[in-house]
Formats: C-alpha cells, structure tokens, sequence
C-alpha cells in the first residue's frame, strides 16, 4: 500500500465520521427545538404550562374497550421494513428538498398531513442514529442530493 493509497483511505474515513458527525448533531438540534424540523406547521411557538394552577380531577373506569386506530398516516408505511424505512428517511434527508423530506416523513408516519410531529418520530430519530452507524455503506450510496432524490424516486410508492 503507497502513501497515495492510505491518504485517500484516511479521507474517506474522516469524511463519512465528518457525516455521522453532522447527523448526530441534527438530529440533537431537532429534538432540543434549536432548529425547527422541515414540515412544522409554526415556528413561532407560544407554549404555557400553569404549574401552579394544577387541577387533579382522578376519574377510574375500567371499561377495555380499546377501540384505537394506530393507523392514522403510517399504513402506507407499514409494507416497508425498518430498514427500509430508515434507507428512505436518510435518503429524503440527504436530498436537501424540504417539500420531499415532508411527504416522505409523512408516509413514513413520522409526520401528520397537517404538519404536526407524530408521536413516533423521536423513537424512529433515536433509533436512526444506530442505524446510521451500522449502514455507513448505504450513506455512501445517497451521498449527493442527486442521488438521494433518485433513491426517493424509485421507492417512495414501494
């Protein structure tokens, strides 16, 4: 192995932990609120909480009548597998196209059709981190905007 050959290794190391770097980071900024995420309907939030106007009505019913609809906007999600769901996510991502990375979160179900942030999203963005880590090859794959949006193309509608 020449000199030429261990530079160019070295940079390419260096280059996807530089990546890994810049999405570890994000996706803290995202879920600490630094930065709003692509699709929020409002960034200009005004949230109150009166602690010390707390009432603390305790009503028990035992009734388990679960009628719940678990599939609000995921069910066109539901035929990808978690890797693939993760593949398409880092790919809507590495697009740069907030309109696409919206109605690709959106059918991931990470994201309501009206903008507002699912309750899976910040368990499918922890568990993407150790994703990112194991499928480092993948990101190679979608390393430009235009080869990320040719990977939505062809799987978005799978």
């Amino acid at each position: 192995m020449d000199r030429n050959t261990k530079i160019a290794i070295g940079c390419g190391g260096v280059g996807c932990l530089g990546l890994i770097v810049i999405a570890i980071v994000c996706v803290v900024l995202f879920s600490t609120g630094y930065i709003s995420m692509p699709g929020s309907s409002n960034a200009n939030r005004n949230e109150n909480f009166n602690a010390t106007n707390a009432n603390s009505n305790s009503n028990s019913n035992s009734n388990s009548n679960s009628n719940e609809n678990s599939n609000s906007s995921s069910s066109s999600s539901s035929s990808l597998s978690n890797d693939d769901k993760h593949k398409l996510f880092q790919a809507a991502a590495s697009t740069q196209d907030q309109q696409l990375m919206r109605k690709v979160w959106v059918k991931l179900g990470l994201l309501k059709p009206n903008g507002a942030i699912s309750d899976e999203y910040s368990p499918f963005v922890k568990e993407h981190v150790s994703w990112i880590f194991k499928n480092s090859d993948f990101l190679q794959t979608v390393g430009t905007p235009e080869k990320a949006r040719a990977y939505v193309d062809a799987h978005l509608e799978d």
